[in-house]
């Protein structure tokens, strides 16, 4: 790949597989399938429920799954999956696929993690208040997971950035006390012989904030930036009524805006501190929420790639070391974000970007 070229990297989520865990919060056998095959068309038009095609209703626990999934990121130019990771005080959740992938070296794909770090509550179904497990820090757990995150970056395939281990921090902020924590990590690492981790902080819940501070080397500009969009947080009104009727949708119960549009809103937030991109593939969380779910309609692979060349385009002045990508995400299907081939569009997504990555080792070189 051309040091010019964008490294793409899809968030990966986990949750296809059944645990423990969720078993006792969510039924028995629950897995992120369980949300998808629920969802139900809440307007004429509505795309629900997503559902895949190619690689169907797929169990993580199967190496062949991983092994295809691998080979498709691959034919469509992505460098690698961040796998999302769960630890609460060494408790580690949805861990089998990737302790999977770490025990075998297979897939033999590049990949990094990113710490989810928040509690998990009953946020799906509108209950925050309800805590299913408590995210809690201490001096003794960030040295513990220092060294279990030193034994990961090992791994030959792990990304990184000028030699350094890539490691995403979901909340940087909710870290009481993110310098410790960050500079655990970093010199623990260090101590057990690998370079300094490379650390980016995602700006999330703190939209546009710099995450230099909180001890991070640079920002994640996250995407979908959804607090861009006009009255997002609002109760509905009247005037979620006008904008649903001037995209097609009678409704007054339902928060509807148009992909292209919000696209553009959110890049009209772009921060001015250094950051890293993130770009989105659509957002329809109505597998989750309901009627309470925020939907972007008209999210097709032509208006994905239009997107994506403005983001890709707004790189133009960076070093090239900053030229990474993130795309959320590879298999968030209970959130409408799938890289992965879908019943509608197939393949559409996967060959948009690409076509647009094709295009960028040209623009940017």
């Amino acid at each position: 790949m051309p040091d010019s070229a964008i490294r793409a990297i899809a968030y990966y989520l986990p949750q296809f597989h059944p645990i423990p865990e969720n078993d006792g919060w969510w039924g028995k056998g629950f897995t992120e399938w369980t949300n998808v095959t629920k969802a139900v068309p809440l307007f004429r038009g509505h795309e629900q429920p997503k559902l895949p095609s190619d690689l169907g209703y797929y169990d993580l626990r199967v190496p062949e799954v991983r092994e295809a999934q691998a080979e498709l990121a691959r034919q469509y130019g992505i460098e690698g999956f961040c796998y999302w990771h769960y630890w609460f005080n060494g408790k580690r959740l949805l861990n089998r696929p990737l302790d999977e992938v770490l025990a075998s070296g297979r897939p033999d794909l590049p990949f990094c993690v990113g710490w989810a770090n928040e509690s998990w509550t009953r946020r799906w179904t509108g209950e925050e208040k309800e805590v299913l497990l408590q995210q809690t820090y201490s001096v003794e757990d960030d040295l513990a997971h220092a060294r279990w995150l030193a034994q990961v970056f090992a791994d030959p395939r792990y990304i990184r950035v000028d030699g350094r281990p890539l490691f995403i921090l979901y909340r940087p902020p909710a870290l009481p006390d993110p310098r410790r924590t960050t500079d655990t990590i970093r010199a623990e690492t260090v101590r057990l012989g690998l370079p300094e981790p490379f650390i980016v902080g995602r700006d999330t819940h703190n939209p546009r904030s710099d995450m230099r501070p909180y001890g991070c080397d640079i920002s994640e500009y996250s995407s979908p930036a959804l607090g861009a969009l006009p009255l997002v947080s609002s109760p509905l009104s009247i005037h979620d009524l006008f904008r649903n009727l001037r995209l097609g949708v009678p409704a007054s119960d339902l928060k509807i805006y148009d992909y292209a549009e919000g696209c553009r809103l959110m890049e009209a937030e772009r921060p001015t501190h250094p950051h890293l991109r993130g770009f989105f593939v659509g957002w329809d969380n109505t597998p989750r929420r309901g009627r309470k779910a925020i939907i972007l309609i008209n999210a097709t692979p032509e208006a994905f790639a239009q997107g994506l060349r403005t983001v890709i385009n707004s790189m133009r002045d960076e070093p090239a070391n900053r030229r990474i990508l993130f795309i959320n995400a590879w298999n968030e299907w209970a959130e409408g974000m799938c890289l992965e081939p879908g019943r509608q569009y197939g393949h559409g997504f996967l060959q948009a970007l690409q076509a647009e990555l094709t295009r960028a080792a040209v623009s940017l070189a």
